[in-house]
């Protein structure tokens, strides 16, 4: 009796996205041509109510084709899902998976529409065996040596914004223990069943963290593998030194990432890491607006998210939607 020969992954895209139509599609053709060589198998599109047309782009995709689009010989599906309302990233991201889960997916490849995996992204991924939840470096699109996200450095308190530095501390082409949730990022059927969804009621900024941290916590295998490539906009001031230098702040110009974050933040510090440093984020929160950037009006913000979060609202960020 001879063995069977085991069956290819099955996997599946996850896309996010909210009024960034021509992002959008940029991003399907790329997908379609990273399916044509590296077997992804189907592109899921989550659309958060947009109001530029998105809807009816993807309503318009004949049997998961774009009529506009280069055919390819065997070209991806792509297909769309058009939410009731904005939902955010959390939400987008909770419905997406579990819709790719259902569809039968082994392997989740997880982004917003504003990233842009290099052609051989999927490829150096899917080439590092013995992993659960792990993505690529997010380069700048402009600047592709300086990462759009900052990443602290295993076992210190280094924080790194260029990516030689990361390629520098690489092990075996790693990063263990950090990756960027939700760009770019693979994730297992087996880890999804284990943890469950990331918690939709976030809406943005936090829930990717979250569900690194659940993941980290049921001792799933995390990793950025360095030589594979997502380009991603500038997101702004990420990593803003304070204290002197001694340590960051994830400053946002917005008003509703900020919300969100200083909600969400604070309860992804007690729930994984405790109260001292949930305590320490408040205390830099006042550091950073009395001190670093004087903007009272933005530390009110702060505690009001922080105070609905702590109380279980999280209605707050409706009033910074527009």
């Amino acid at each position: 009796m001879t063995d069977q020969p085991s069956r290819a992954p099955r996997i599946v895209a996850v896309v996010v996205t909210f009024n960034r139509l021509e992002l959008l599609q940029g991003l399907v053709a790329r997908l379609r041509e990273i399916g044509g060589v590296s077997g992804l198998d189907e592109v899921l599109v989550v659309d958060n109510a947009s109001t530029d047309g998105t809807g009816e782009w993807l309503a318009g995709l004949d049997a998961g084709l774009d009529a506009s689009a280069p055919q390819l010989v065997e070209p991806v599906p792509v297909l769309g899902r058009t939410l009731a309302e904005n939902r955010g990233g959390a939400g987008g991201f909770h419905d997406g998976l579990a819709w790719a889960v259902e569809r039968g997916a082994d392997l989740v490849w997880l982004m917003d529409d504003d990233g842009l995996p290099a052609p051989d992204c999927l490829e150096r991924l899917l080439a590092v065996p013995d992993l659960d939840f792990w993505g690529p470096a997010v380069v700048d699109r402009d600047d592709p040596g300086r990462l759009v996200f900052p990443i602290r450095l295993p076992g210190g308190t280094r924080v790194v914004h260029r990516i030689a530095d990361v390629e520098a501390a690489t092990v075996d082409g790693l990063i263990r223990d950090v990756v960027i949730p939700f760009n770019g990022v693979l994730v297992t059927r087996e880890l999804v069943q284990r943890i469950g969804l990331p918690r939709e009621e976030y809406f943005l900024w936090g829930d990717d963290h979250e569900y690194r941290l659940r993941a980290e916590r049921a001792g799933g295998r995390i990793a950025t593998v360095v030589g594979a490539r997502v380009h991603h906009p500038s997101v702004g001031e990420l990593g803003t030194p304070m204290m002197f230098g001694r340590t960051t702040y994830n400053h946002s110009p917005s008003d509703l990432k900020h919300y969100c974050m200083a909600r969400n933040n604070l309860l992804n510090l007690r729930d994984y890491r405790g109260w001292p440093h949930a305590l320490a984020f408040v205390a830099k929160t006042v550091w950073f607006y009395l001190v670093t950037r004087p903007r009272p009006g933005r530390l009110l913000m702060s505690f009001r998210g922080m105070i609905d979060g702590l109380r279980g609202d999280f209605t707050g960020h409706r009033r910074y939607l527009r």
